[in-house]
């Protein structure tokens, strides 16, 4: 009998908790038309902005996943990521967090089906640390700040990265990977 409810429990894939959540935003939306039109036309509308503005991030974070599945099976990224992945994941999961762009929240799906696969809870977070790092805004900070600055920050924040990873895998049990 247990069986057949952990087999139950792996099929559902939607939690009915998001329904739940999509159906309400959708009253409320409703509601809030009914009362004042106007403003909920401005909202709609940036609404759906801010969609447009997060499509290409979320387009990439999309192909990220199709060319990890596709190319990097679960043993390859445990290799590459896991437990005696060494310095190699280190570089990989830092150099991943400096290079990323966009909103995390778009992230966390890609970060899951890692962590899924076997990433070590440590380089999941010394990724999500390093993205304090932004490339695009590099030229305006040495601008600003100059050369020794710049690297200085970038250094504290890479030795961050690897406090916090380190950390992380020092106080967080690794998940069970599938």
């Amino acid at each position: 009998m247990e069986d057949v409810l952990i087999v139950a429990d792996k099929q559902k894939k939607f939690p009915v908790s998001g329904l739940w959540f999509t159906a309400a935003v959708s009253i409320l939306y409703i509601v809030t038309l009914v009362i004042d039109s106007p403003r909920t036309g401005q909202a709609l509308i940036k609404s759906g902005l801010l969609i447009f503005k997060i499509l290409p991030v979320l387009l990439m974070v999309l192909i990220f996943m199709a060319v990890i599945n596709y190319f990097f099976r679960p043993q390859k990224v445990k290799r590459l990521l896991g437990r005696e992945s060494g310095i190699t994941g280190w570089i990989i999961s830092l150099a991943g967090g400096v290079i990323s762009h966009g909103s995390i929240i778009i992230w966390y799906p890609l970060l899951k089906e890692l962590q899924e696969q076997g990433v070590r809870p440590g380089l999941i977070a010394a990724f999500l640390y390093s993205r304090a790092i932004k490339l695009p805004l590099l030229p305006l900070l040495i601008y600003y700040f100059g050369w020794s600055f710049s690297v200085v920050l970038f250094s504290y924040i890479l030795i961050g990265a690897l406090i916090q990873g380190w950390l992380i895998d020092r106080l967080v049990p690794e998940p069970k990977s599938t």
